[in-house]
């Protein structure tokens, strides 16, 4: 075959594709017609490819071919683009999802607190298998609150930013086990309970609440939301619905995978008020307003701003341009 008569032959159903390539297409005849004239312009490649080889003819039609199977399907956004939607639908729609699972997990987090600070504080030979009464007074008088201050602020906000941080990723990626997300919380209320007890019978459950309040509300609800989060995604583990068990789990790996992502910097909020806030010189009401505002911010980015992104059908989950076509499911 000879490769000019082919392209002399060609040469204007080519350029009508290459056209229809770079136009902006809005009726259905025009896509109709670039779908016919791509794939004929396909069979004339594989036609050159096969009869003559690398050619400027091939080049050209392989250019023209590459820019209308980008318009066929689609191109990938740009990062600012990416960035703009993450925040704005995909991760206040993840947030928005596991509301409900948060609360009932705040509540069972300050029964157990609670409960476990008043069983312990009640007995005082409880008391006493915590550690000798010099150690826990010490405790109770001067370290409890001297672990705010010990250490500079920056480094301080840094170190509990981290190890917040970790704990919430920890709660989302391992949840699919259902028991790691629970462990992480009922820990933590344990570990704040006995520290409630201690500073209760040595009268300074007040001091306690003062000191975990400004960076603990937001904090906690942060740690809330990543077991929430995780025991979702166990969920879809167990009971998928209509979708495969695998499907189901991967839609809702990567729909709640975004709350890890978007926790950190909710915990690097707090982190700074724990790091520069909480045990500093300021007055109680206004650290406590820091506190609340933050918890504040957080709640309308999650309920507010969640809200409308889920009504708008977001998910959380990636386009489906970036998470690949799903297998579809009848029923």
């Amino acid at each position: 075959m000879d490769a000019d008569a082919l392209s002399d032959a060609r040469r204007a159903e080519w350029a009508r594709l290459d056209e229809l390539s770079r136009a902006r297409l809005e009726e259905g005849d025009s896509v109709d017609e670039l779908i016919v004239r791509y794939r004929a312009a396909s069979a004339d490649l594989a036609e050159l490819k096969t009869s003559v080889g690398e050619s400027p003819q091939s080049a050209y039609l392989s250019t023209v071919l590459a820019r209308a199977r980008l318009r066929l399907t689609g191109a990938g956004d740009n990062v600012l683009t990416q960035i703009s939607r993450f925040f704005a639908d995909q991760l206040p729609a993840a947030l928005y999802r596991v509301r409900w699972t948060t609360l009932v997990i705040a509540i069972v987090f300050i029964a157990i607190t609670v409960g476990t600070a008043m069983w312990i504080s009640a007995d005082p030979n409880l008391v006493a298998t915590l550690g000798t009464p010099e150690f826990l007074a010490e405790y109770a008088e001067e370290s409890f609150t001297g672990y705010y201050t010990e250490n500079p602020a920056a480094v301080f906000a840094g170190m509990v930013w981290t190890n917040n941080a970790w704990l919430a990723a920890q709660c989302v990626l391992f949840g699919i086990t259902g028991i790691w997300p629970v462990y992480i919380i009922v820990q933590n209320a344990i570990g704040l309970g006995v520290s409630g007890a201690v500073m209760a019978a040595h009268d300074r459950a007040d001091i306690m609440v003062l000191y975990i309040l400004p960076h603990g509300m937001l904090e906690m609800t942060c740690l809330f939301v990543a077991a929430a989060a995780g025991l979702h995604v166990f969920w879809a583990w167990v009971a998928p619905g209509h979708r495969a068990r695998g499907e189901a789990l991967a839609q809702e790996g990567r729909s709640l995978a975004t709350v890890a992502i978007g926790l950190i910097f909710a915990l690097f909020l707090s982190g700074l008020v724990e790091g520069f806030v909480t045990g500093w010189g300021l007055p109680w009401p206004i650290k406590i307003g820091i506190g609340a505002a933050a918890l504040a911010v957080f709640l309308i980015y999650m309920l507010v701003i969640g809200g409308r992104a889920h009504r708008r059908g977001q998910t959380g989950d990636l386009l489906e341009y970036e998470a690949g076509t799903p297998r579809l499911v009848a029923g």
